[in-house]
């Protein structure tokens, strides 16, 4: 893949986002949702370097080792701890206060390092389950990317390497999809991006 074309295109891409803004609603939530190596991270930075609109990483809401029952992994989307995030970031935006919540540590397996917003009219909230039913109606804008699924598995390859890009194949993309059809996730956004280059 041709890095400095790829993120022309995203360039291009964030474009379209920004302008669907509309300033008169505060604060305006953009949600950006889709499959895995889509460049959800890369899009929301551009954005944030154009903007200087905060962004919540859903990434930063991995379950905690206790909510991770059989039960939970069973319902589509459900390995995101989607209520911490409406009670901590969602809910209170909407009712303008201060919003501070902590990132999900992967490596102590905990909560960590906490982060707060800065007040702004424009946040963006990026990561796979971003559109689940429970949040897409909080967000004023909602977005979905798409890769072909060989490009999709290209650049998890060539950002994790070989082992990574099987787990990810025989377990994320799987759960991934499966919460993408039952929910129909593509159908809500109100802008839809296939970020493969085209030939």
């Amino acid at each position: 893949m041709d890095q400095s074309k790829w993120m022309q295109l995203l360039e291009a891409q964030a474009d379209q986002i920004i302008e669907r803004v509309d300033f008169r609603k505060v604060p305006f939530l953009i949600g950006i949702d889709g499959r895995c190596a889509s460049g959800k991270t890369t899009i929301s930075a551009v954005l944030a370097r154009r903007t200087g609109w905060p962004v919540v990483h859903l990434d930063d809401f991995f379950l905690r080792p206790e909510q991770r029952t059989p039960e939970r992994y069973a319902e589509p989307g459900g390995n995101v701890d989607r209520e911490r995030l409406l009670e901590e970031v969602i809910l209170p935006l909407e009712q303008h206060k201060p919003v501070s919540y902590q990132k999900f540590d992967c490596s102590a397996m905990k909560l960590g390092e906490t982060l707060t917003i800065p007040n702004a009219k424009v946040i963006v909230l990026e990561g796979s389950y971003a559109l689940h039913p429970a949040l897409r109606d909080h967000y004023q804008r909602r977005v979905f990317l798409d890769v072909e699924a060989q490009d999709q598995l290209n650049r998890i390859e060539a950002r994790s390497g070989a082992e990574k890009r099987k787990v990810f194949e025989e377990r994320w993309i799987p759960l991934e999809e499966q919460y993408f059809s039952f929910y129909d996730v593509s159908s809500c956004a109100d802008l839809r991006i296939n970020t493969s280059m085209p030939e």
